[in-house]
């Protein structure tokens, strides 16, 4: 029996362009070397480096780039959070039949982003009994640690926790700790959807 859902938060609730980025520093100047800023991306998602480390490193490969248009194409990837998924979150929130955990590889800037943006962040926040951002706690998915933490720290069974994510090497990673998983497709599910979807879980 399911007694706790964690939840991502990128293309689960909040829709995103991955691709985006990519696209608009391409605007920016050469991106050759745009590959070897993953372990950058990486350290700054979990908060290893600061902000202004971060914009410094894409400054070096975009030197023409003002710091304002690489903040805006790195934000570019944020696009819409539909009402509704609020009022699922808090109508789940409301019965009170789960622990409701988010969980979610990201950084400050998006996060910024978000709460300048999404006028409902603080009410979509306060539906989950923890809400663990990965540049806050130092830790990313798939690393397993990080699923340990949240067993741990919650003192809570993998075989009563069920994990969405839209990316499969998070939710296999999740899976191979024992817990349930849903690795949904932002394009054709939603997460409104997820009784329905995994209805045996349920």
């Amino acid at each position: 029996m399911i007694k706790t859902i964690i939840f991502d938060f990128g293309d689960v609730f909040i829709n995103l362009d991955k691709p985006a980025p990519i696209r608009e520093f391409s605007k920016l100047g050469d991106i050759e070397g745009i590959s070897e800023m993953q372990e950058v991306n990486n350290l700054y998602e979990i908060g290893r480096i600061t902000t202004p480390e971060f914009i410094e490193s894409y400054q070096k490969l975009l030197p023409k780039a003002s710091k304002d248009q690489l903040i805006d194409a790195w934000n570019a990837m944020l696009l819409d959070f539909p009402e509704y998924r609020l009022d699922f979150i808090q109508n789940l929130a409301a019965s009170q039949n789960y622990k409701l955990i988010l969980l979610s590889n990201t950084n400050e800037l998006h996060i910024d982003w978000i709460k300048k943006h999404i006028t409902f962040y603080e009410m979509f926040k306060s539906c989950f009994d923890a809400f663990y951002l990965s540049h806050e706690i130092h830790l990313r998915k798939p690393d397993t640690n990080i699923f340990e933490f949240v067993l741990k720290e919650h003192q809570i069974q993998a075989y009563e926790t069920f994990f969405v994510d839209d990316t499969k090497e998070n939710t296999d990673a999740a899976a191979r700790l024992g817990i349930h998983i849903w690795n949904n497709n932002p394009k054709t599910e939603d997460i409104i959807n997820v009784f329905t979807l995994k209805p045996h879980l349920f």
